[in-house]
């Protein structure tokens, strides 16, 4: 592996992922605005909405960045960008990175994101050659907890009191998945057997 300079377009049975472009920058616009991504990213219920002539800027360059991997999530029945899936915080000599997901309103609730995140997954363990891809997702977030799961994380820690949320403390579950154990269930761990998921054989 050398770095993530290489942009590419990973096609699956339902959705499209290619690199994001200067004109996504108005429909990440209504994605970075729904209520649910506002709360369940942690950003400042306060704090004013980014402008477009920054997520022009933002999106316009994510191309040329070698350390780190953006792409549009596309909905490929009606051709509309509904999110987006990144690999950030590399760490080159470990062979590892971080992974956030944002999915707006409009791709929710019909397995977009669960296909999206194993296709980009893929990827990552098998073109690139990771051995490890973390996670932080807030624990009052269970609709992404039960994704994340389904495609193979495992819980491995918790940030404890990480967020203030409306008067409420709320922890950080951190995750992660490896590239032994993607290599045994390729994002489907419920249908390895059990024993078979971290990687090492069982009698």
């Amino acid at each position: 592996m050398s770095d993530f300079s290489v942009k590419p377009t990973l096609t699956g049975d339902t959705v499209l992922l290619r690199p994001v472009t200067e004109e996504d920058a108005s429909a990440f616009a209504d994605i970075l605005g729904d209520p649910e991504v506002v709360t369940f990213t942690g950003i400042p219920a306060d704090e004013p909405p980014l402008s477009l002539d920054h997520l022009r800027s933002w999106y316009g360059s994510r191309g040329e960045q070698p350390d780190r991997l953006d792409l549009a999530l596309i909905d490929r029945a009606s051709g509309e960008l509904v999110g987006e899936l990144v690999f950030n915080e590399w760490d080159e000599p470990n062979r590892r990175c971080n992974f956030r997901t944002l999915v707006g309103p409009r791709g929710r609730g019909r397995g977009l994101g669960t296909e999206a995140i194993r296709l980009f997954l893929g990827y990552g363990f098998e073109r690139l050659g990771l051995n490890r891809v973390s996670l932080g997702v807030f624990a009052f977030n269970p609709r992404a907890i039960r994704v994340y799961e389904k495609v193979g994380f495992v819980r491995e820690g918790v940030e404890r009191e990480a967020l203030l949320h409306e008067g409420a403390w709320i922890d950080s579950l951190t995750m992660s998945v490896l590239a032994r154990e993607w290599a045994v269930h390729h994002g489907r761990p419920q249908t390895v057997p059990f024993g078979h998921a971290s990687g090492v054989d069982t009698p």
